[in-house]
């Protein structure tokens, strides 16, 4: 069985964060593990608070998993600060692991921040090229580059200038445009477009850490770059279509949607 790590914060209502990541993992039939860098009080109207993990900790975790169960394939999510980027960073500089996919949480859905503005140099330094693949939004990309987009075409460009920055490959979700959704991926070579329809609903919460796991759970099961962003953009657009009326926010996707109607159609 292939092995994927989740090194990010958590959330307590279930939707985003480490939860996420691991029902991400099971339903792509992957083992899942995890690192917690933050803890949040969250739900899917508004962050209440959150309380940092020790660097130590952090280091602790990890060295817990690559010394015993060493993962085929790494997402980062959640690094609120300074501190603990350099923890993340320092550990994967000693293992060295394959196939790092960084989602860089600056905000949560509902706008709050969960970065501190000074720990995103740091990002940009520091972790960004560690990463084989980085999956900003908009919002994110723009703070990233310190560029606007306002189109298709920027999205390419500002792809290419995170790329010739740190050498890593930059997916960039269209979520936050309006009409279909359309993410465009830079691999250094080839521009891709991926694109999918626009679904009417606020029940959104936690589909960049879905994604990103999910693309991680693909390069851990062999598939290319390009296959991996494909199939993980198939599974977070089912899995927004059959999302979850939960709570009085923005409610969650529906990880197990897929898994659950294969079950039934055995049955």
């Amino acid at each position: 069985m292939k092995k994927v790590l989740s090194i990010a914060g958590s959330d307590c209502s279930g939707g985003a964060g480490i939860q996420a990541d691991l029902k991400t993992f099971s339903a792509h039939r992957v083992y899942g593990m995890s690192v917690i860098t933050s803890v949040v009080a969250e739900n899917t109207v508004r962050v209440l608070t959150y309380q940092d993990i020790s660097p130590q900790i952090i280091k602790d975790q990890m060295d817990a998993v690559f010394e015993d169960i060493f993962p085929d394939a790494v997402k980062i999510g959640m690094l609120s600060s300074q501190e603990t980027m350099l923890a993340v960073t320092e550990s994967l500089k000693k293992w060295q692991p394959q196939n790092i996919v960084l989602d860089p949480v600056m905000y949560a859905k509902n706008g709050n921040a969960l970065m501190e503005p000074t720990a995103i140099d740091t990002l940009i330094q520091t972790v960004l090229p560690l990463a084989n693949l980085i999956t900003p939004n908009i919002p994110e990309a723009e703070k990233i580059a310190q560029c606007t987009i306002s189109s298709i075409a920027d999205m390419e460009q500002v792809g290419r200038t995170i790329y010739e920055n740190s050498g890593t490959a930059v997916l960039i979700k269209g979520g936050h445009k309006s009409g279909e959704a359309t993410d465009v991926l830079f691999d250094g070579k080839k521009v891709y477009h991926f694109t999918a329809e626009r679904i009417e609903t606020k029940n959104t919460h936690g589909t960049g850490c879905t994604l990103s796991s999910a693309i991680a759970s693909e390069l851990a099961l062999g598939k290319s770059l390009e296959q991996a962003v494909c199939e993980a953009k198939k599974y977070v657009t089912l899995a927004i279509q059959h999302s979850l009326a939960i709570g009085q926010g923005h409610g969650p996707t529906n990880h197990f949607y897929s898994l659950y109607q294969n079950t039934v159609e055995e049955e």
